[in-house]
């Protein structure tokens, strides 16, 4: 199953909950049909979103100025549009992941 049919998947599991929620905020990601990196997501009710990067939980408001500040994503108001995204290695993008979340559990007692 591709991942953007997997995305939508999952939006309709979350939608047909969309009375008594899961309230679970999900972020998948995996690989377009061009093997490029996806991510996705979404809220409590099934809407999503493809992004460049996210995060959710208790350590998104820590994780979340942080990748800003890595990925040097410019403000979606700048005019001609840019893309969002700083384009990483896999092992950038595993090396910072890793810092990310040591820096999350350093101020986050519930990321793990």
């Amino acid at each position: 199953m591709s991942c953007p049919a997997m995305a939508q998947l999952l939006s309709n599991t979350l939608y047909y909950k969309r009375f008594f929620p899961y309230y679970s905020f999900n972020v998948l990601g995996g690989l377009d049909s061009e093997g490029k990196g996806c991510v996705f997501t979404y809220d409590a009710v099934g809407s999503y979103e493809r992004v460049g990067y996210s995060s959710q939980g208790s350590g998104s408001t820590l994780i979340m100025p942080f990748l800003d500040n890595q990925l040097k994503s410019p403000s979606p108001l700048l005019l001609p549009a840019q893309d969002a995204v700083t384009p990483l290695s896999e092992t950038e993008a595993v090396d910072l992941v890793k810092t990310v979340f040591a820096s999350a559990t350093e101020r986050d007692i519930y990321t793990v």
